[in-house]
Protein backbone atom coordinates (compact mmCIF):
# COMPACT_ATOMS: atom_id res chain seq x y z
CA UNK A 1 0.00 0.00 0.00
CA UNK A 2 0.85 4.03 -0.74
CA UNK A 3 2.24 5.62 2.20
CA UNK A 4 0.89 8.69 4.08
CA UNK A 5 1.88 11.89 2.35
CA UNK A 6 3.84 13.99 4.49
CA UNK A 7 1.80 16.17 6.41
CA UNK A 8 3.21 18.93 5.25
CA UNK A 9 2.58 19.17 1.17
CA UNK A 10 4.08 20.97 -1.13
CA UNK A 11 4.39 24.57 -1.35
CA UNK A 12 0.82 25.60 -3.10
CA UNK A 13 2.62 27.98 -5.11
CA UNK A 14 5.08 25.88 -6.43
CA UNK A 15 2.63 23.74 -7.29
CA UNK A 16 0.48 25.86 -9.21
CA UNK A 17 4.13 27.24 -11.12
CA UNK A 18 4.56 23.74 -11.63
CA UNK A 19 1.45 23.34 -13.44
CA UNK A 20 1.44 26.61 -15.60
CA UNK A 21 4.89 25.45 -16.82
CA UNK A 22 3.75 22.16 -18.03
CA UNK A 23 0.97 23.85 -19.89
CA UNK A 24 3.46 26.61 -21.24
CA UNK A 25 5.56 23.72 -22.49
CA UNK A 26 2.85 22.05 -23.88
CA UNK A 27 2.04 25.15 -25.97
CA UNK A 28 4.75 25.27 -27.58
CA UNK A 29 4.93 22.31 -28.61
CA UNK A 30 1.53 22.09 -30.40
CA UNK A 31 1.08 25.20 -32.06
CA UNK A 32 -2.60 24.77 -32.44
CA UNK A 33 -2.88 24.70 -28.73
CA UNK A 34 -1.28 28.02 -28.25
CA UNK A 35 -3.90 29.25 -30.63
CA UNK A 36 -6.94 28.00 -28.60
CA UNK A 37 -5.24 29.44 -25.37
CA UNK A 38 -4.70 33.43 -26.14
CA UNK A 39 -8.37 33.14 -27.67
CA UNK A 40 -10.17 31.70 -25.01
CA UNK A 41 -11.35 33.90 -22.55
CA UNK A 42 -10.52 32.48 -19.09
CA UNK A 43 -11.81 33.27 -15.21
CA UNK A 44 -9.35 35.26 -13.14
CA UNK A 45 -9.95 36.70 -9.76
CA UNK A 46 -10.59 40.96 -10.36
CA UNK A 47 -23.20 23.83 3.23
CA UNK A 48 -25.77 22.99 2.34
CA UNK A 49 -28.28 20.51 3.50
CA UNK A 50 -27.43 17.04 5.01
CA UNK A 51 -26.82 14.44 2.48
CA UNK A 52 -29.76 11.85 2.89
CA UNK A 53 -28.50 7.92 2.89
CA UNK A 54 -29.58 6.32 0.00
CA UNK A 55 -33.30 5.13 0.75
CA UNK A 56 -34.49 1.80 1.21
CA UNK A 57 -37.67 -0.12 0.00
CA UNK A 58 -40.75 2.09 0.50
CA UNK A 59 -42.35 0.80 4.14
CA UNK A 60 -45.83 0.93 3.02
CA UNK A 61 -47.18 -2.10 1.37
CA UNK A 62 -49.19 -0.13 -1.18
CA UNK A 63 -45.99 2.45 -1.98
CA UNK A 64 -43.91 0.00 -2.70
CA UNK A 65 -46.30 -2.03 -5.09
CA UNK A 66 -47.01 1.08 -7.18
CA UNK A 67 -43.15 1.43 -7.06
CA UNK A 68 -42.43 -1.77 -8.58
CA UNK A 69 -45.15 -1.72 -11.27
CA UNK A 70 -43.27 1.50 -12.21
CA UNK A 71 -39.66 -0.11 -11.94
CA UNK A 72 -41.15 -2.80 -14.34
CA UNK A 73 -42.75 -0.90 -16.56
CA UNK A 74 -39.51 1.24 -17.03
CA UNK A 75 -37.47 -1.80 -17.40
CA UNK A 76 -39.64 -2.69 -20.60
CA UNK A 77 -37.83 -0.39 -22.21
CA UNK A 78 -34.10 0.13 -24.01
CA UNK A 79 -31.79 -0.01 -20.80
CA UNK A 80 -28.78 2.86 -20.68
CA UNK A 81 -26.42 0.39 -22.31
CA UNK A 82 -28.48 0.65 -25.58
CA UNK A 83 -28.45 3.65 -27.26
CA UNK A 84 -29.69 5.30 -30.19
CA UNK A 85 -27.56 8.49 -30.48
CA UNK A 86 -29.85 11.45 -30.72
CA UNK A 87 -32.21 14.22 -28.26
CA UNK A 88 -34.72 13.68 -31.13
CA UNK A 89 -36.92 11.76 -28.60
CA UNK A 90 -36.34 13.26 -25.14
CA UNK A 91 -36.62 16.77 -27.02
CA UNK A 92 -40.50 15.26 -28.23
CA UNK A 93 -41.00 15.05 -24.47
CA UNK A 94 -39.72 18.14 -23.90
CA UNK A 95 -41.88 20.28 -26.36
CA UNK A 96 -45.03 18.20 -25.38
CA UNK A 97 -44.32 19.05 -21.47
CA UNK A 98 -43.99 22.76 -21.82
CA UNK A 99 -40.44 22.66 -21.79
CA UNK A 100 -40.01 22.88 -17.74
CA UNK A 101 -36.01 22.47 -18.40
CA UNK A 102 -36.15 26.19 -19.51
CA UNK A 103 -37.80 27.12 -15.99
CA UNK A 104 -34.50 27.35 -13.82
CA UNK A 105 -31.35 27.25 -14.40
CA UNK A 106 -28.51 24.88 -14.54
CA UNK A 107 -25.19 23.43 -13.92
CA UNK A 108 -24.18 20.58 -16.44
CA UNK A 109 -21.80 18.08 -15.87
CA UNK A 110 -19.77 15.46 -17.60
CA UNK A 111 -16.27 13.76 -17.68
CA UNK A 112 -15.53 10.41 -17.15
CA UNK A 113 -14.76 9.78 -13.44
CA UNK A 114 -15.91 12.03 -10.32
CA UNK A 115 -19.33 13.39 -11.57
CA UNK A 116 -22.16 12.15 -9.23
CA UNK A 117 -19.72 13.18 -6.52
CA UNK A 118 -18.92 16.15 -7.61
CA UNK A 119 -22.57 17.08 -8.50
CA UNK A 120 -23.49 16.31 -4.52
CA UNK A 121 -20.73 19.09 -3.57
CA UNK A 122 -22.48 21.25 -5.75
CA UNK A 123 -25.82 20.92 -4.66
CA UNK A 124 -24.53 20.96 -0.93
CA UNK A 125 -23.00 23.98 -1.89
CA UNK A 126 -25.95 26.00 -3.56
CA UNK A 127 -28.05 24.61 -0.53
CA UNK A 128 -25.81 26.20 1.92
CA UNK A 129 -26.29 29.63 0.34
CA UNK A 130 -30.13 28.78 0.16
CA UNK A 131 -30.79 28.22 -3.16
CA UNK A 132 -33.51 25.37 -3.56
CA UNK A 133 -31.93 22.44 -5.60
CA UNK A 134 -32.97 19.47 -7.80
CA UNK A 135 -29.91 17.05 -8.49
CA UNK A 136 -30.30 14.27 -11.09
CA UNK A 137 -27.39 11.68 -11.06
CA UNK A 138 -26.57 8.57 -12.46
CA UNK A 139 -26.51 5.44 -11.92
CA UNK A 140 -28.25 4.38 -8.81
CA UNK A 141 -26.48 2.35 -5.98
CA UNK A 142 -29.72 0.69 -4.41
CA UNK A 143 -32.94 3.31 -5.76
CA UNK A 144 -33.90 4.18 -8.65
CA UNK A 145 -35.58 7.13 -6.84
CA UNK A 146 -31.81 8.14 -5.58
CA UNK A 147 -31.19 9.49 -8.92
CA UNK A 148 -33.89 12.56 -8.82
CA UNK A 149 -33.02 14.55 -5.32
CA UNK A 150 -34.94 17.86 -4.03
CA UNK A 151 -33.41 19.96 -1.22
CA UNK A 152 -30.22 17.47 -0.91
CA UNK A 153 -32.62 14.44 -0.59
CA UNK A 154 -34.11 11.21 -3.17
CA UNK A 155 -37.65 12.04 -3.59
CA UNK A 156 -39.71 10.07 -1.47
CA UNK A 157 -41.16 6.75 -3.26
CA UNK A 158 -44.58 8.46 -3.68
CA UNK A 159 -43.61 11.10 -5.45
CA UNK A 160 -41.14 9.26 -7.86
CA UNK A 161 -44.28 7.35 -8.35
CA UNK A 162 -46.65 10.30 -8.57
CA UNK A 163 -44.03 12.17 -11.05
CA UNK A 164 -44.11 9.06 -13.46
CA UNK A 165 -47.48 8.93 -13.58
CA UNK A 166 -47.90 12.62 -14.29
CA UNK A 167 -45.65 12.32 -17.42
CA UNK A 168 -46.81 8.46 -19.14
CA UNK A 169 -49.26 10.61 -20.93
CA UNK A 170 -46.92 12.39 -22.88
CA UNK A 171 -44.48 9.74 -22.79
CA UNK A 172 -46.85 7.66 -24.67
CA UNK A 173 -47.82 10.32 -27.28
CA UNK A 174 -44.26 10.94 -27.94
CA UNK A 175 -43.42 6.83 -28.12
CA UNK A 176 -46.08 6.85 -30.41
CA UNK A 177 -44.42 9.33 -32.89
CA UNK A 178 -40.88 8.26 -33.16
CA UNK A 179 -39.69 5.28 -34.69
CA UNK A 180 -38.24 3.81 -31.30
CA UNK A 181 -39.51 4.46 -27.91
CA UNK A 182 -38.13 6.63 -25.39
CA UNK A 183 -35.44 4.72 -23.07
CA UNK A 184 -35.82 4.20 -19.76
CA UNK A 185 -32.96 6.89 -19.45
CA UNK A 186 -34.92 9.22 -21.18
CA UNK A 187 -37.81 8.85 -19.61
CA UNK A 188 -36.17 9.65 -16.14
CA UNK A 189 -34.52 12.71 -17.56
CA UNK A 190 -37.92 13.52 -18.34
CA UNK A 191 -39.23 12.91 -14.77
CA UNK A 192 -36.59 15.06 -13.52
CA UNK A 193 -36.63 18.04 -15.21
CA UNK A 194 -40.24 17.80 -14.42
CA UNK A 195 -39.89 17.30 -10.87
CA UNK A 196 -37.69 20.45 -10.57
CA UNK A 197 -40.31 22.21 -12.62
CA UNK A 198 -43.42 21.95 -10.66
CA UNK A 199 -40.97 21.77 -6.79
CA UNK A 200 -39.55 24.36 -8.28
CA UNK A 201 -36.37 24.32 -8.07
CA UNK A 202 -33.67 27.71 -7.81
CA UNK A 203 -31.24 25.51 -9.44
CA UNK A 204 -30.79 22.05 -11.24
CA UNK A 205 -27.46 19.91 -10.92
CA UNK A 206 -27.57 17.67 -13.77
CA UNK A 207 -25.20 14.41 -14.06
CA UNK A 208 -25.09 13.48 -17.90
CA UNK A 209 -25.37 10.07 -18.59
CA UNK A 210 -22.91 9.39 -20.79
CA UNK A 211 -20.62 11.44 -23.43
CA UNK A 212 -22.62 15.10 -23.86
CA UNK A 213 -23.47 15.52 -27.41
CA UNK A 214 -26.47 13.45 -27.66
CA UNK A 215 -26.91 12.43 -23.62
CA UNK A 216 -30.68 12.74 -23.23
CA UNK A 217 -29.75 15.79 -20.14
CA UNK A 218 -28.35 17.75 -23.16
CA UNK A 219 -31.63 19.38 -23.61
CA UNK A 220 -30.79 22.46 -21.05
CA UNK A 221 -28.86 25.68 -21.70
CA UNK A 222 -26.62 25.43 -18.58
CA UNK A 223 -24.95 28.92 -18.35
CA UNK A 224 -22.39 26.54 -16.23
CA UNK A 225 -20.87 23.31 -18.17
CA UNK A 226 -18.55 21.21 -15.54
CA UNK A 227 -15.98 18.77 -17.37
CA UNK A 228 -14.42 16.43 -14.92
CA UNK A 229 -11.22 14.21 -15.62
CA UNK A 230 -11.54 12.64 -19.25
CA UNK A 231 -10.41 9.13 -19.30
CA UNK A 232 -10.77 5.97 -21.65
CA UNK A 233 -14.38 4.61 -20.75
CA UNK A 234 -17.55 3.40 -23.13
CA UNK A 235 -14.99 3.60 -26.06
CA UNK A 236 -16.95 1.63 -27.97
CA UNK A 237 -19.76 4.17 -27.98
CA UNK A 238 -17.39 7.87 -27.58
CA UNK A 239 -14.55 7.05 -29.45
CA UNK A 240 -11.08 4.89 -28.81
CA UNK A 241 -8.55 8.34 -27.82
CA UNK A 242 -9.39 11.25 -24.92
CA UNK A 243 -9.35 13.68 -27.94
CA UNK A 244 -12.44 11.91 -29.67
CA UNK A 245 -14.52 11.39 -25.63
CA UNK A 246 -13.70 14.83 -24.97
CA UNK A 247 -15.31 16.06 -28.42
CA UNK A 248 -18.20 14.03 -27.37
CA UNK A 249 -18.33 15.65 -23.89
CA UNK A 250 -17.75 18.94 -24.99
CA UNK A 251 -21.21 18.57 -26.09
CA UNK A 252 -22.43 20.15 -22.92
CA UNK A 253 -20.93 23.10 -23.48
CA UNK A 254 -23.23 26.22 -24.37
CA UNK A 255 -23.07 29.90 -26.33
CA UNK A 256 -21.40 32.22 -23.87
CA UNK A 257 -21.32 29.81 -20.78
CA UNK A 258 -18.72 28.97 -18.32
CA UNK A 259 -16.49 25.75 -18.53
CA UNK A 260 -15.43 25.14 -15.70
CA UNK A 261 -12.90 22.27 -16.43
CA UNK A 262 -10.62 19.95 -14.24
CA UNK A 263 -7.17 18.84 -15.18
CA UNK A 264 -6.97 17.11 -17.86
CA UNK A 265 -5.25 14.68 -20.71
CA UNK A 266 -3.85 17.64 -23.18
CA UNK A 267 -5.63 16.29 -25.92
CA UNK A 268 -8.48 16.30 -24.41
CA UNK A 269 -8.27 19.85 -23.14
CA UNK A 270 -7.50 21.29 -26.32
CA UNK A 271 -10.53 20.03 -27.68
CA UNK A 272 -12.45 21.45 -24.90
CA UNK A 273 -11.02 24.69 -25.57
CA UNK A 274 -11.39 24.63 -29.11
CA UNK A 275 -15.51 24.02 -28.28
CA UNK A 276 -15.24 26.95 -25.98
CA UNK A 277 -13.74 29.40 -28.31
CA UNK A 278 -16.33 28.64 -31.01
CA UNK A 279 -19.13 29.32 -28.85
CA UNK A 280 -17.45 32.26 -26.89
CA UNK A 281 -17.54 30.71 -23.67
CA UNK A 282 -15.42 31.05 -20.89
CA UNK A 283 -13.38 28.81 -19.34
CA UNK A 284 -11.84 28.44 -15.69
CA UNK A 285 -8.94 25.49 -15.80
CA UNK A 286 -7.82 23.47 -12.84
CA UNK A 287 -4.35 24.34 -11.84
CA UNK A 288 -4.56 27.87 -13.36
CA UNK A 289 -7.82 29.60 -12.21
CA UNK A 290 -8.72 27.31 -9.56
CA UNK A 291 -6.99 24.19 -7.63
CA UNK A 292 -6.01 22.50 -4.76
CA UNK A 293 -3.11 24.34 -2.81
CA UNK A 294 -2.87 21.76 0.62
CA UNK A 295 -4.38 18.65 1.87
CA UNK A 296 -3.93 16.40 4.61
CA UNK A 297 -5.42 13.18 5.89
CA UNK A 298 -7.47 13.52 8.85
CA UNK A 299 -9.72 11.78 10.64
CA UNK A 300 -12.88 10.61 8.90
CA UNK A 301 -11.69 12.89 5.64
CA UNK A 302 -9.20 15.29 4.54
CA UNK A 303 -8.56 19.11 5.30
CA UNK A 304 -8.42 20.89 2.62
CA UNK A 305 -7.27 24.56 1.46
CA UNK A 306 -8.60 25.50 -1.97
CA UNK A 307 -8.24 27.90 -4.19
CA UNK A 308 -11.45 29.14 -5.99
CA UNK A 309 -12.26 32.08 -8.61
CA UNK A 310 -11.79 34.74 -5.53
CA UNK A 311 -9.06 34.08 -3.15
CA UNK A 312 -8.03 31.03 -0.84
CA UNK A 313 -10.63 28.94 1.05
CA UNK A 314 -8.76 27.74 3.84
CA UNK A 315 -9.31 24.61 6.72
CA UNK A 316 -12.24 23.31 4.47
CA UNK A 317 -13.00 19.40 6.10
CA UNK A 318 -14.13 16.79 3.57
CA UNK A 319 -15.88 13.62 5.20
CA UNK A 320 -14.33 11.72 2.04
CA UNK A 321 -11.27 10.10 1.29
CA UNK A 322 -8.42 10.44 -1.88
CA UNK A 323 -7.14 13.24 -3.33
CA UNK A 324 -9.61 12.56 -6.43
CA UNK A 325 -11.77 13.98 -4.00
CA UNK A 326 -9.88 17.35 -2.97
CA UNK A 327 -9.90 17.65 -6.96
CA UNK A 328 -13.31 16.99 -7.11
CA UNK A 329 -13.66 19.22 -4.51
CA UNK A 330 -12.15 22.35 -5.71
CA UNK A 331 -13.79 21.77 -9.68
CA UNK A 332 -17.50 21.92 -7.26
CA UNK A 333 -16.22 24.71 -5.69
CA UNK A 334 -15.30 26.89 -8.77
CA UNK A 335 -18.85 25.79 -10.67
CA UNK A 336 -20.64 27.61 -7.76
CA UNK A 337 -18.55 30.47 -8.20
CA UNK A 338 -18.86 30.68 -11.61
CA UNK A 339 -22.93 30.41 -10.56
CA UNK A 340 -22.79 33.56 -8.11
CA UNK A 341 -20.39 35.21 -11.08
CA UNK A 342 -17.33 34.84 -8.81
CA UNK A 343 -14.20 36.12 -10.97
CA UNK A 344 -16.42 37.84 -13.49
CA UNK A 345 -19.41 40.06 -11.99
CA UNK A 346 -17.94 39.93 -8.71
CA UNK A 347 -14.45 39.90 -6.98
CA UNK A 348 -14.80 38.76 -3.50
CA UNK A 349 -14.59 34.86 -2.68
CA UNK A 350 -17.99 33.44 -1.26
CA UNK A 351 -18.26 33.20 2.83
CA UNK A 352 -15.60 30.66 3.83
CA UNK A 353 -18.03 29.79 6.76
CA UNK A 354 -20.81 29.05 4.25
CA UNK A 355 -18.57 26.75 2.30
CA UNK A 356 -17.06 25.27 5.65
CA UNK A 357 -21.03 23.88 6.50
CA UNK A 358 -21.24 22.46 2.93
CA UNK A 359 -18.14 20.86 2.77
CA UNK A 360 -18.43 18.85 5.99
CA UNK A 361 -21.88 17.90 4.97
CA UNK A 362 -21.04 15.95 2.12
CA UNK A 363 -21.37 12.38 1.90
CA UNK A 364 -21.24 10.01 -1.11
CA UNK A 365 -22.56 6.76 -0.87
CA UNK A 366 -20.41 3.78 -2.36
CA UNK A 367 -16.68 6.06 -2.80
CA UNK A 368 -15.01 4.80 -0.26
CA UNK A 369 -17.84 4.07 2.29
CA UNK A 370 -17.48 2.40 5.52
CA UNK A 371 -20.39 -0.27 6.16
CA UNK A 372 -18.65 -2.41 8.43
CA UNK A 373 -16.16 -2.53 11.12
CA UNK A 374 -14.16 -5.27 12.90
CA UNK A 375 -13.28 -6.35 10.17
CA UNK A 376 -13.61 -3.20 8.41
CA UNK A 377 -15.53 -3.43 4.57
CA UNK A 378 -14.95 -0.45 2.83
CA UNK A 379 -17.58 0.30 -0.56
CA UNK A 380 -15.91 1.36 -3.70
CA UNK A 381 -17.72 2.13 -7.12
CA UNK A 382 -15.04 2.00 -9.51
CA UNK A 383 -15.48 0.80 -12.44
CA UNK A 384 -12.75 1.87 -15.01
CA UNK A 385 -9.26 1.78 -14.60
CA UNK A 386 -9.15 5.58 -13.60
CA UNK A 387 -11.11 5.30 -11.09
CA UNK A 388 -9.31 2.26 -9.63
CA UNK A 389 -6.12 3.57 -9.55
CA UNK A 390 -7.73 6.84 -7.80
CA UNK A 391 -9.66 4.43 -5.06
CA UNK A 392 -6.63 2.54 -4.64
CA UNK A 393 -4.39 5.46 -3.88
CA UNK A 394 -7.41 6.70 -2.15
CA UNK A 395 -7.32 3.53 0.28
CA UNK A 396 -3.45 3.33 0.81
CA UNK A 397 -3.36 6.84 1.84
CA UNK A 398 -6.73 6.98 4.31
CA UNK A 399 -6.43 3.29 5.76
CA UNK A 400 -4.03 1.66 7.99
CA UNK A 401 -4.90 -2.23 6.29
CA UNK A 402 -2.06 -5.14 7.04
CA UNK A 403 -3.93 -6.69 5.09
CA UNK A 404 -6.81 -5.67 2.62
CA UNK A 405 -9.16 -8.55 0.69
CA UNK A 406 -11.02 -7.31 -2.22
CA UNK A 407 -13.95 -8.36 -3.83
CA UNK A 408 -14.45 -7.89 -7.41
CA UNK A 409 -17.68 -8.07 -9.48
CA UNK A 410 -17.56 -6.19 -12.74
CA UNK A 411 -19.26 -5.50 -15.91
CA UNK A 412 -18.19 -7.40 -19.01
CA UNK A 413 -18.10 -4.39 -21.37
CA UNK A 414 -15.13 -3.10 -18.78
CA UNK A 415 -11.39 -3.04 -19.14
CA UNK A 416 -11.45 -5.65 -16.50
CA UNK A 417 -7.69 -6.58 -16.66
CA UNK A 418 -6.24 -2.85 -16.24
CA UNK A 419 -9.27 -2.23 -13.08
CA UNK A 420 -7.43 -5.59 -11.59
CA UNK A 421 -3.69 -4.36 -12.31
CA UNK A 422 -4.94 -1.25 -10.59
CA UNK A 423 -5.84 -3.20 -7.40
CA UNK A 424 -3.14 -5.66 -7.93
CA UNK A 425 -0.55 -3.57 -5.33
CA UNK A 426 -3.17 -3.42 -2.76
CA UNK A 427 -4.83 -6.42 -2.15
CA UNK A 428 -3.19 -9.74 -0.32
CA UNK A 429 -6.04 -11.50 -2.08
CA UNK A 430 -9.02 -11.36 -4.59
CA UNK A 431 -12.31 -12.87 -4.30
CA UNK A 432 -13.82 -12.58 -7.49
CA UNK A 433 -17.54 -12.69 -8.06
CA UNK A 434 -20.60 -11.31 -10.00
CA UNK A 435 -23.81 -9.16 -9.16
CA UNK A 436 -27.29 -9.78 -10.49
CA UNK A 437 -26.77 -7.36 -13.86
CA UNK A 438 -27.01 -9.60 -17.24
CA UNK A 439 -24.32 -7.20 -17.76
CA UNK A 440 -21.87 -8.97 -15.28
CA UNK A 441 -18.84 -10.64 -15.94
CA UNK A 442 -18.82 -14.37 -15.59
CA UNK A 443 -17.22 -15.12 -12.41
CA UNK A 444 -14.80 -17.61 -13.94
CA UNK A 445 -14.20 -15.46 -16.66
CA UNK A 446 -13.25 -12.87 -14.59
CA UNK A 447 -10.99 -15.47 -12.81
CA UNK A 448 -8.93 -16.30 -15.66
CA UNK A 449 -7.83 -12.63 -15.49
CA UNK A 450 -7.51 -12.29 -12.06
CA UNK A 451 -5.15 -15.28 -12.05
CA UNK A 452 -3.10 -14.06 -14.82
CA UNK A 453 -3.08 -10.80 -12.56
CA UNK A 454 -2.62 -11.82 -9.13
CA UNK A 455 -1.16 -15.55 -9.61
CA UNK A 456 -3.29 -18.42 -8.83
CA UNK A 457 -2.63 -18.47 -4.96
CA UNK A 458 -4.26 -14.57 -4.37
CA UNK A 459 -7.26 -15.72 -6.26
CA UNK A 460 -10.57 -17.50 -4.75
CA UNK A 461 -14.19 -17.31 -6.82
CA UNK A 462 -17.40 -16.84 -5.27
CA UNK A 463 -19.90 -16.60 -8.05
CA UNK A 464 -22.24 -15.73 -5.50
CA UNK A 465 -21.65 -12.16 -3.88
CA UNK A 466 -23.05 -13.14 -0.52
CA UNK A 467 -20.68 -15.89 -0.33
CA UNK A 468 -17.88 -13.68 -1.67
CA UNK A 469 -18.57 -11.31 1.33
CA UNK A 470 -18.32 -14.12 3.79
CA UNK A 471 -14.98 -15.61 2.37
CA UNK A 472 -13.66 -11.90 1.83
CA UNK A 473 -14.42 -11.68 5.67
CA UNK A 474 -13.22 -14.45 6.85
CA UNK A 475 -9.89 -13.71 5.10
CA UNK A 476 -9.64 -10.61 6.74
CA UNK A 477 -10.16 -11.89 10.13
CA UNK A 478 -7.27 -14.16 9.62
CA UNK A 479 -5.40 -11.56 11.07
CA UNK A 480 -6.85 -11.66 14.56
CA UNK A 481 -9.53 -9.10 15.49
CA UNK A 482 -7.15 -6.05 15.98
CA UNK A 483 -4.38 -6.52 12.93
CA UNK A 484 -5.84 -4.40 10.67
CA UNK A 485 -7.48 -6.76 7.75
CA UNK A 486 -9.64 -5.05 5.71
CA UNK A 487 -12.54 -5.80 2.47
CA UNK A 488 -13.03 -3.48 -0.55
CA UNK A 489 -15.96 -4.42 -2.39
CA UNK A 490 -15.78 -2.96 -5.95
CA UNK A 491 -15.77 -3.27 -9.67
CA UNK A 492 -19.41 -1.86 -10.65
CA UNK A 493 -22.42 0.31 -9.09
CA UNK A 494 -24.21 -2.73 -9.08
CA UNK A 495 -21.74 -4.78 -7.00
CA UNK A 496 -21.31 -2.00 -4.75
CA UNK A 497 -25.41 -1.62 -4.08
CA UNK A 498 -26.15 -5.28 -3.69
CA UNK A 499 -23.32 -5.02 -1.17
CA UNK A 500 -24.52 -2.99 0.35
CA UNK A 501 -27.62 -4.48 0.89
CA UNK A 502 -26.56 -7.53 2.19
CA UNK A 503 -24.67 -5.60 4.70
CA UNK A 504 -27.37 -3.55 6.34
CA UNK A 505 -27.11 -0.54 4.72
CA UNK A 506 -30.77 0.43 3.42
Amino acid sequence: MSERPDSAGPDPDDTFEEFAELVEEETRRDPDLAVIEAGSRTLRTQGGPPQADVPARPADPEVDKALREVEAELATRWGETKLEPSVDRIAALMDVLGEPQRSYPSIHITGTNGKTSTARMIEALLGAFDLRTGRYTSPHVQSVTERISLDGAPVSAERFVETYQDVRPYVEMVDAAQEYRLSFFEVLTGMAYAAFADAPVDVAVVEVGMGGTWDATNVIDAGVAVITPIDLDHTDRLGGTHAEIAGEKAGVIKPQATVVMAQQPVDAAQVLLKKAVELDATVAREGLEFGVLDRQVAVGGQLMTLRGLGGEYTEVFLPLHGAHQAHNAAVALAAVEAFFGVGAQRAEPLDIDTVRRAFASVASPGRLEIVRRSPTVVLDAAHNPAGARAAAAAIGEAFDFSRLIGVVGASGDKNVRELLEAFEPVFAEVVVTQNSSHRAMDADALAAIAVEVFGEDRVQVEPRLPDALEAAITLAEEEGEFAGGGVLVTGSVITVGEARLLLGKG
